[in-house]
């Protein structure tokens, strides 16, 4: 299929105040990211000592941009206020620092050529951004590089991971999935490098970490914002010289892998906070792919809602979603990302009817969560209309929950990290749902 060139609006960075100093710097940018700080890494680079490493970040949203203050100690100033995230207005002064930079669209337009498809396997997306994504996913996949992913909880960071390691020479070989933020502090070495026998209690024999067992593949290093400040060392270490050292032994074994992270933090925030070490940050993050929230991309909920509904072997329900529940969730903000807009989906499949937003406010603001009414659906269930509405409502999302997750545990045989990757939710969650209803891995279920 024949590339698109498409036309993209450019960022100009004017610096009309450095250190206290005046002077006149411009910058025009057509990314969607920008870094600003101190030092040396950032796109925009500003002298001034009251300027953080990493100070803030500008990004496209929309049909605009946002900036964010990305843990700073001195924060960002527009027209005498302090903000921590803001839209920025077609043309405006932020105060850094002693630093003053004038923000505004160019006049120059850029040309940029992507892909006419839609997807990247099994993402979809029609958006700018999206489409921008699939063009460095594209690139990356061929490179050998590590690659760091950023965004928020449910955006598919580990579907994308997923999709680079397929597209990638090393596709025939393991893919090993660690979740940083799910062992224990004092288990993560081992996790990662392995043991020998005896080597702490409980190490009952030799045993290999993630980064042999993937030894000609790939490690995928999920939530790596969650791993602890003193095991950072050792993985900068390993990731340089490619070599690891089991728990309690002295020799260092070679291993050739590609590591793919993936964090819902900001790591320069991390950075300037003391949590995260800075050249552990810039070894991971050789290649950085940024996923959009869907607030940022409301464009793709109906092309998401019709590829759900595909895959769940539903594509003639078209009728679940017609234009006033879609108008709807256009206007939802949808927290739980594709996560959640992919669950709702389901539900709705499941009970039949209408997705309604409650709690949301006339402009289209949400203040709740996505709920499921099932009117359409209501002479197929059991309702007690003696009960009230509430009770009733949470008595059919129990029973609703529970026949669900029998039936997902069924299907991976009581493996919850493989339940928890097929119904698109965060494993810990599933946990606690898992307890609620009393149904625990592996046991005999009714």
């Amino acid at each position: 299929m024949k590339p698109e060139i498409l036309r993209v609006p450019r960022l100009e960075l004017c610096v009309e105040r450095e250190g206290g100093k005046a002077t006149r710097r411009v910058m025009v940018l057509d990314s969607d990211f920008v870094r600003v700080g101190a030092h040396p890494s950032n796109d925009l680079v500003l002298s001034d000592r009251l300027v953080s490493r990493f100070h803030c970040i500008l990004e496209r949203s929309g049909q605009g941009f946002r900036v964010t203050d990305v843990g700073s100690l001195n924060g960002i100033w527009i027209g005498g206020a302090r903000v921590r995230d803001a839209d920025i207005q077609p043309e405006c002064v932020i105060e850094l620092g002693e630093s003053t930079i004038r923000v505004r669209d160019a006049s120059a337009i850029s040309e940029t050529e992507l892909p006419a498809v839609l997807s990247f396997g099994s993402l979809w997306g029609a958006s700018l951004s999206m489409r921008r994504m699939f063009h460095v996913l594209q690139r990356v996949a061929q490179a050998s590089s590590d690659v760091l992913i950023e965004g928020e909880n449910g955006t598919g960071k580990e579907l994308i991971a997923t999709e680079l390691v397929q597209r990638s020479n090393r596709a025939q070989k393991p893919l090993v999935i660690v979740d940083c933020g799910a062992i224990s502090p004092t288990l993560i070495e081992s996790e990662l490098f392995g043991h020998v026998r005896g080597s702490f209690t409980g190490a009952s024999r030799d045993r290999a970490g993630a980064f042999e067992e993937a030894d000609g593949g790939t490690v995928f290093l999920d939530e790596i914002g969650e791993l602890p400040l003193e095991m950072q060392p050792k993985l900068l270490r390993a990731l340089a010289s490619r070599e690891v050292r089991r728990v309690g032994e002295s020799r260092a074994r070679k291993v050739d892998i590609r590591v793919i992270a993936a964090t819902n933090r900001r790591l320069e925030r991390e950075v300037n906070s003391g949590r995260f070490r800075e050249d552990l940050y810039y070894r991971l993050s050789v290649v950085t792919v940024r996923v959009p929230p869907l607030r940022e991309r409301k464009e793709d909920i109906p092309l998401l809602v019709q590829h759900f509904l595909g895959a769940l072997g539903a594509s003639d329900r078209s009728e679940l979603f017609p234009p006033d529940v879609m108008d709807k969730m256009l206007r939802y903000d949808w927290p739980g990302n594709v996560r959640e807009l992919r669950n709702q989906v389901e539900r709705t499949v499941v009970l039949g009817g209408e997705a309604l937003l409650e709690g949301t406010h006339s402009d289209g603001q949400s203040s709740a969560p996505l709920e499921v009414g099932e009117p359409g659906a209501l002479d197929a269930m059991s309702v007690d209309i003696e009960r009230p509405f509430k009770e009733a409502k949470e008595a059919v999302v129990d029973r609703f929950e529970r026949e669900y997750l029998v039936a997902l545990l069924g299907w991976a045989s009581g493996n919850v990290s493989r339940a928890a990757r097929k119904a698109g939710l965060d494993r810990m969650y599933l946990h606690r749902l898992l307890q609620r209803h009393g149904l625990r891995r592996g046991a005999a279920l009714d």
